[in-house]
């Protein structure tokens, strides 16, 4: 029996010489649908087609090519400079500033249309890969070579052939909940990173927001829905070391109960891809005309616990909703100029005075004990409350320029803002994260540069039982390179 490495690398030979078109048919008549860039890519639309079918390494199946497979790689690489948190060490040493490289996302995506009623989806792949690789672990060691995974491995059922009314699919799956950025296609984002906060049990009670689960969804008319049963994974396993009990909540240490979630989004315009479970997409870079109203919700039982007084264990349930609107459209067709646009409100209820630092790809391995903010671990470089029980309001602004601004295949640019503002029951002033970018789109979302400036509050040392209150700010600049086949 071949090794896995060997069936994958001839695999991807067989997929790379395939030439064939990538567009699937409507219907058994050939009529060509618009073809797709799925997973963690954005879906081209029908002007795009011919660019996209030449950079695809797909294998039909049958003559048509409406039962394929296919295959895609994503490498993220980020330069990053941090302003760190007050206290931070770097394997022992007090750093204030770093300069750190590190692998965001790598990703390899196998998926395909088996016949007219089965589709399989399977990503393996890394994140967060830096010269700490996450972070030490508490005997202050780590392992380099354990951080490729599953992400994905979903089989899903269609019922009607070429329809999009129901989908039953079931496996591990990012099919989630809550918001639009809680399932998001990351190559194809406007900005240069995802609002975390959305995938809100991540790396907690998940496995990087993906869960095992059993969803229906699908689009009728103008709906387009998910409804989601997971079964989370125990605290206990996600690799970092266990909260303890005391008057704030913490996810469970005891119990198991299932999680529901669902997504509902009105579509006014066009229609949004609907082939690959989960992933949504971030920018269709002008080629689609897109305005929604979404609403979603993330529930489970007894899923937090706390101390009312010593003692006195309270179990509470977790309660996730949030509402939302998003515009994608073309502003003038023939300069090729458009705009993104995303505002949400989230209600964020994960038990009494929850609160969790992150940070993306974290440049730092620890923070003085005297420095640590409310008692919390975790709250080195460049984390800050990304998660808590209150509420939080998110939203991002991009404006693609014209198309060629430099020259014919020079690509072009697109600047953008975010904002992500949240009331915390556990911090006294109201948090603010602001992101300002420009995205160098050499070859749209196949090959691109994106240049960010984050502006985030750090916060003073408090014991466990008093609030977090903000004692300045920091700034982080990342540079990305992101290519994308």
């Amino acid at each position: 029996m071949k090794p896995v490495w060997v069936s994958a690398l001839l695999l991807s030979s067989q997929l790379a010489f395939a030439q064939q078109p990538t567009t699937l048919p409507a219907d058994t008549t050939k009529k060509p649908a618009t073809s797709i860039i799925v997973s963690e890519r954005v879906n081209q639309a029908p002007a795009q087609k011919s660019a996209a079918e030449k950079n695809e390494l797909k294998y039909n199946l049958n003559e048509s090519g409406s039962h394929f497979f296919k295959a895609t790689f994503l490498n993220q690489t980020w330069l990053q400079f941090n302003q760190s948190n007050p206290g931070s060490t770097v394997v022992g040493v007090p750093k204030d500033n770093t300069l750190s490289i590190g692998l965001r996302r790598t990703r390899m995506q196998l998926f395909g249309q088996i016949s007219d009623h089965v589709f399989l989806y399977i990503q393996f792949g890394m994140n967060n890969f830096n010269y700490l690789n996450g972070g030490f672990n508490q005997t202050g060691s780590s392992n380099r070579k354990i951080q490729a995974f599953f992400h994905d491995a979903v089989s899903e059922y269609i019922v009607w052939k070429n329809k999009d009314y129901l989908k039953i699919g079931g496996g591990l799956t990012i099919v989630n909940g809550l918001s639009r950025f809680s399932s998001p296609s990351v190559s194809s984002i406007m900005s240069m990173d995802v609002p975390v906060f959305a995938q809100a049990t991540v790396d907690q009670t998940d496995e990087f927001s993906r869960k095992l689960s059993l969803y229906a969804r699908g689009q009728v008319g103008h709906l387009d829905y998910r409804v989601v049963m997971s079964d989370p994974f125990p605290i206990q396993t996600n690799g970092a070391a266990l909260p303890t009990y005391g008057p704030n909540s913490i996810f469970a240490l005891k119990g198991h109960n299932k999680q529901f979630q669902g997504l509902f989004m009105w579509q006014f315009f066009d229609k949004e891809t609907n082939q690959v479970p989960g992933y949504i997409t971030g920018t269709y870079l002008g080629a689609r005309r897109i305005v929604n109203l979404e609403a979603g919700f993330i529930t489970q039982k007894n899923a937090m616990v706390h101390l009312a007084a010593p003692g006195d264990t309270v179990y509470q349930n977790m309660n996730l909703w949030s509402v939302a609107s998003y515009v994608d459209m073309p502003l003038n067709k023939a300069k090729g100029t458009a705009i993104n646009a995303y505002l949400g409100y989230f209600h964020t209820d994960y038990g009494n005075n929850y609160l969790r630092f992150n940070g993306a790809l974290n440049p730092a391995s620890d923070i003085a004990a005297a420095q640590r903010p409310g008692g919390l671990g975790n709250t080195q470089g460049n984390t800050f409350p990304m998660f808590g029980t209150g509420s939080v309001v998110y939203g991002q602004f991009g404006y693609l320029m014209k198309r060629n601004l430099f020259g014919p295949g020079n690509g072009t640019l697109m600047p953008y803002v975010q904002a992500q503002v949240a009331n915390y029951q556990r911090v006294t002033n109201t948090l603010g994260v602001y992101n300002v970018g420009l995205n160098y789109l050499i070859k749209g979302h196949n090959g691109k540069f994106t240049l960010d400036y984050q502006n985030r509050p750090y916060y003073e040392p408090s014991p466990s039982t008093s609030p977090l209150s903000a004692g300045g700010r920091r700034g982080q600049l990342t540079l990305q390179y992101q290519v994308f086949i």
